[in-house]
């Protein structure tokens, strides 16, 4: 008998060691996804908005879903139509619409259907804009990146933009934080951590983008380095993936992009590298390289100029949108391959944000040619030969979006090296 209780016990003694060691091994395989947003969409408030039913809004966008870029505009304008009950008479969206006299038709034939409001969203979508706003005075044209509005002398001509280095700087954080758990584990392909990024040209735009970034990561990878491929291209999915490739190829360890095809995510999934995203999550089908993105919101400023039309009321020349206004966005956190204590990172530096106690381009930070950069002339007020014509260094940092809303943001630093500025 009492070789029998010895027995039973140590058969279900076995059986839970099994499975204890079974659940252990699924909560080690168990896959966590990604987290909440980190900086997630507002609420659209409506609250006083009042649109006829004679109003018409229309849209021209350079590609059309299967660009990122392009996506979340496109997605923003839907939002805001079902937020205000519009039907799809009053949202014309015009897809596909190349940065050329392709876009004056375009304005042009949308201010003919009746749309009072008529919102283009590519930089060089701009000067044909521009010209349709001087032959429209009674239409309103709203320009996503432009830079002369302030200047053009048209009151219905403006610009719009948002501070989306500041979301930059907070996925360079999660990248930072990636490397140097990549350099404690001994996986780094070289001796001190390397980022790679993919640049569409050579612009102010993206300067200021892939700067913010690497200074993000700086900020918690103090040896980080950096190396840039441009394309020449906003959108060419082949050109971006083989830019990617060839990052991944001199020796980075990470990849991040200012381009709008799934092509650098794309290398990074199929190379296991480790990708930080833009103008949206692209977790699914990446799972395995996916970190995080940054974007901005075009929802927030679709509704101000809405109601600023509808209430009969100016709309702002050169608006700015921020993480206040719901305009810079952060997506998920993907918590299977960001390295621990991301998520608290970055929420450390949200909330600094929002406090007005950090500054991505404070001049103590970096360096350009070894020096401190303690004056500088950018072109803010945009002419043909782009002349620097404003000082924007103050109060010990570079004051992008405070003299225009588009970035002007153009001095390369040290740590940042360019593989390819033809473009």
């Amino acid at each position: 008998m009492f070789k029998k209780v010895v027995s039973l016990v140590l058969a279900l003694t076995l059986c839970l060691g099994v499975a204890a060691l079974t659940a252990c091994d699924n909560g080690k395989n168990e896959k966590l996804g990604q987290s909440a947003d980190l900086i997630p969409e507002i609420a659209l408030d409506t609250t006083g908005i009042t649109v006829p039913s004679t109003f018409k809004i229309g849209f021209i966008f350079l590609h059309d879903e299967n660009s990122t870029y392009d996506l979340n505009f496109i997605n923003g304008a839907k939002r805001v139509q079902a937020a205000l009950g519009l039907t799809d008479d009053q949202v014309v969206l015009k897809k596909n619409i190349p940065e050329g006299n392709e876009c004056y038709e375009a304005a042009v034939d949308l201010a003919n259907a009746g749309c009072c409001i008529v919102f283009a969203d590519s930089f060089g979508h701009e000067s044909y804009l521009a010209q349709a706003a001087e032959e429209y005075p009674n239409v309103q044209f709203c320009h996503a990146t432009g830079t002369t509005a302030h200047t053009a002398g048209l009151s219905n001509l403006h610009n719009a933009f948002a501070s989306i280095y500041e979301g930059r700087y907070l996925a360079g954080i999660a990248a930072g934080l990636k490397l140097n758990e990549l350099k404690e584990a001994g996986k780094l392909k070289g001796s001190t951590p390397l980022m790679g990024y993919v640049g569409a040209f050579t612009y102010a735009e993206v300067i200021s983008g892939y700067t913010s970034f690497y200074l993000g990561a700086k900020s918690v990878c103090p040896d980080v380095q950096m190396k840039v491929q441009f394309t020449g291209s906003w959108y060419d999915e082949t050109e971006e993936k083989n830019a990617a490739e060839a990052l991944i190829a001199a020796g980075c360890d990470l990849i991040s992009q200012h381009a709008d095809s799934m092509g650098a995510p794309t290398a990074c999934s199929d190379a296991g590298i480790p990708n930080v995203s833009y103008n949206g999550s692209t977790y699914e089908g990446n799972e395995e390289s996916y970190i995080i993105a940054s974007r901005i919101d075009w929802a927030p400023y679709f509704l101000y100029i809405t109601k600023q039309v509808c209430a009969g009321a100016e709309i702002d020349t050169d608006w700015t949108g921020s993480i206040a206004t719901g305009s810079v966005l952060l997506t998920g956190l993907n918590l299977d391959v960001a390295a621990k204590g991301t998520k608290e990172a970055i929420e450390t530096a949200i909330a600094q944000f929002k406090a007005g106690t950090l500054d991505v381009f404070k001049t103590s930070e970096f360096t350009v040619k070894g020096a401190a950069l303690t004056t500088y002339m950018a072109d803010v007020n945009t002419d043909p030969a782009y002349t620097p014509d404003t000082q924007v260094i103050s109060d010990g940092a570079f004051q992008e979006s405070s003299f225009r809303s588009a970035p002007y943001f153009d001095v390369q630093i040290d740590g940042i090296e360019l593989l390819n500025a033809k473009y």
